[in-house]
Parts: C-alpha cells; structure tokens; sequence
C-alpha cells in the first residue's frame, strides 16, 4: 500500500516536514499546555499547599491514612502524597484539615482511578440526561 506524502509543518510560517500530529519537533505542543494548576484550581498556593502537607505530616505521624504504610526512610523513593479525602468534585473542602490526608504511592494510584471512575460516570449521566436536539 502506498504511503501518503509528507507533509509540512501547520505553523504557516515553518517549511520543515511534520513529523508528529501535522507538526514538525520545534511545533510540537507543550503537553498538558493550558490546563490550571493547584493556585488556580484550589485557590492554594504551592507554599500554603507545603504547610498543609507539614501539618498533616505531623499529625498522622507521615502514614498512609488507608493503609498505615510508613513514608519511605529513603529519600530516592517517592514520598507520600497530600490528598483531598473526599474529593472536591464531590463536596470535599480544599483546605480544610480533616478532609487531608497522606497516601502512599499505591493507594494514591488505587483512589485516582476509583475517583476517574466515579467522574465518568458522572459525566455519562448528564450526558444521557441531556436533552437531544431532533
């Protein structure tokens, strides 16, 4: 079968070939470019969100709240992550110190995706609850 072409980059000022989506290396885009990060999102800023995760590293004494695992005394390996107990997409507060919690690598990895899950589903149901246009 015959192969299309190449092709030019899209940027109408660029000559070189596209390499990748219609774009050539120096065009490619900045992945995850536009989204918001924890300041525009929560409204925390990277110090305040440091001082949540201190605080509540000395209050649950640096464990996984799900399965108690210790934080890793190796400072190569990753450390626990500060996480909203009860999502904000489903009510939780961003600040408030009882809705934090520390959660190792694993756990975080399982609640991510239970949470991506729980999102879909959310979103599939207002899609169906949707009017349709005839």
């Amino acid at each position: 079968m015959p192969y299309a072409p190449p092709s030019r980059c899209t940027d109408p000022e660029c000559h070189e070939y596209a390499t990748n989506k219609g774009r050539c290396d120096a065009h490619q885009r900045t992945p995850w470019a536009g989204r918001d990060d924890k300041a525009a999102r929560y409204g925390i800023s990277s110090g305040r969100w440091a001082t949540l995760k201190r605080k509540v590293t000395n209050r649950d004494h640096g464990c996984c709240y799900r399965c108690g695992a210790p934080a890793p005394e190796d400072p190569d390996e990753p450390s626990h992550v500060l996480d909203h107990i009860r999502p904000i997409s489903e009510g939780g507060s961003p600040t408030n110190l009882d809705n934090l919690g520390l959660l190792c690598t694993t756990c975080d990895a399982i609640k991510s995706k239970a949470e991506a899950r729980r999102g879909a589903e959310r979103a599939r149901a207002r899609a169906r609850a949707r009017p349709r246009r005839p």
